[in-house]
């Protein structure tokens, strides 16, 4: 199976290297973007014990050193607490400004160990080797790296373009189905903002999604190199990636981070249709074809929790500027609109949102 290139420009240009077997050769490919030094590989409980060994044989096989950090898997480790001893390893082990961090993991540790590279020696250069669905076509590219703090999800970060993204398919055979999923809604995302193509593709169900991988999520990383190329910093038409993640981060935060993320912006997505529907903003019908590919790929559709529940979220939302909040809207599958309102209207449009008013 050959290898895809999606070129990402930037403050920093980069590739995004998608394909098959690519993790047994870690060494030669990062070789290709950095002189051997000191690595540190930063990981987490469930994916250091399946890939660990096998980046960092590669990688010394190059001549790179390396050294390891893994810390508790789970959204409770994206924290400034992990992250400062992510920063007090690396100063342990003696790591320069010449050196070089790897983010082997999923969207916590890209984040995670992006932010702690934009900040360590007030920043140093960083491979992003996502190991999921969710991190290959969102995380792991675009440059932006946080950590939730408790006032809020991602408040604290900076962008820190990789030096390459790494992206071994074959990593996905190994989670768990509703970790598979969970990036499915991401790349329903890209469909829903601007690929009918790809939401083809979701409508046939996970199996035809897995067969067709490789493409799915070339696809999705290229829609999302376009808004970065055009928005690196987040200030206009990168916003349109926000779209499903006004209410879907305030349902993770209702939750307590205890639903997946892109569990939350699939019903973010349905919400924000469902409302945009009863304002005459989105064509009819649109939510319930999106309902189905949702359903169609084991994706949570509603919430229980209420409209004053999410609300208190949504308006700790970092997206909010000053009294108003920007929220993207479909205006029909694979076409969407920004509709900045007054955050006291933010209320009603979650109750339009939710199922109880259709």
């Amino acid at each position: 199976m050959s290898t895809k290139t999606i070129h990402v420009t930037a403050s920093r240009d980069y590739d995004v290297l998608i394909g098959s077997g690519l993790m047994n050769d870690t060494g030669k490919l990062v070789k290709e973007v950095h002189e051997p030094c000191k690595v540190a590989i930063v990981s987490d409980s469930n994916v250091a014990p399946l890939y660990m060994k096998t980046v960092r044989e590669s990688l010394e096989a190059e001549g790179f050193e390396t050294v390891q950090f893994v810390f508790p898997a789970g959204e409770s480790s994206k924290t400034l607490d992990v992250m400062g001893a992510v920063l007090n390893f690396c100063a342990s082990k003696r790591l320069t400004r010449t050196d070089l961090f790897v983010a082997l993991g999923g969207g916590v540790t890209g984040d995670l160990t992006g932010f702690a590279a934009a900040s360590f020696l007030r920043g140093i250069d960083y491979i992003q080797m996502p190991t999921s669905l969710l991190a290959a076509v969102d995380s792991s590219v675009g440059g932006k790296t946080a950590v939730d703090i408790p006032a809020g999800k991602n408040l604290v970060g900076a962008f820190k373009q990789p030096l390459r993204v790494i992206c071994d398919i074959d990593a996905f055979e190994t989670l768990p189905d509703v970790v598979f999923h969970d990036g499915c809604a991401e790349c329903i995302k890209y469909g829903v903002l601007e690929s009918p193509r790809l939401l083809e593709v979701f409508s046939e169900g996970t199996e035809a999604v897995k067969a067709n991988i490789t493409e799915v999520v070339a696809e999705s990383v290229q829609i999302k190199a376009n808004y970065v190329a055009n928005d690196e910093f987040d200030t206009g038409v990168r916003r349109y990636l926000n779209l499903g993640h006004t209410i879907g981060h305030a349902i993770e935060r209702s939750a307590k981070y205890r639903l997946m993320h892109g569990h939350c912006v699939a019903i973010g997505m349905v919400m924000i249709s469902r409302a945009g529907e009863a304002l005459g903003i989105t064509e009819a019908g649109t939510t319930e074809k999106l309902i189905a590919i949702c359903e169609k790929n084991s994706l949570p559709v509603s919430c229980d929790f209420s409209t004053k529940t999410l609300l208190d979220g949504a308006l700790s939302d970092k997206k909010r500027m000053g009294g108003n909040i920007a929220l993207i809207i479909p205006e029909r599958l694979g076409k969407c609109m920004t509709h900045t309102v007054p955050v006291e209207e933010l209320e009603h449009i979650i109750e339009l949102g939710k199922e109880t008013s259709v």
